[in-house]
């Protein structure tokens, strides 16, 4: 893959967050994609365990903002970005650092987010 296809498919991914578009994230994802978020948890294995890992969510309201290049090596890419949860009265931000690793098709095959409760604070 092209550094600005990858790009793009970070910037997808980003957008099907902010806008809760479950189709279009799981549109990003090989079959047999796996999502470990944060790295160390259970990992979620195929469409139907990631479609519910993201709608699990999508209960609250969260917006994704990418606060750092993208970097690209191969077919893999890593950014930083701040996750705002948006409870009400209440807001957690939580600074990630996600890695995604496409394969030859161009689809999300492994995605690792980096961060744990230090990276998170309330206001």
């Amino acid at each position: 893959m092209t550094v600005d296809k990858i790009i793009n498919k970070v910037q997808q991914l980003v957008n099907g967050v902010n806008s809760h578009d479950i189709a279009a994230i799981i549109d990003l994802y090989a079959d047999d994609a796996i999502v470990e978020d944060p790295v160390g948890t259970d990992p979620q294995c195929g469409h139907e365990a990631i479609a519910a890992f993201y709608q699990q969510g999508f209960q609250v309201k969260i917006k994704f903002e990418l606060t750092g290049p993208i970097r690209c090596a191969g077919n893999s890419a890593a950014f930083p970005f701040l996750a705002t949860i948006d409870l009400g009265e209440n807001k957690t931000r939580m600074e990630i650092i996600e890695v995604l690793d496409f394969n030859e098709e161009g689809k999300i095959q492994l995605m690792r987010a980096y961060w744990g409760p230090e990276n998170c604070t309330q206001s």
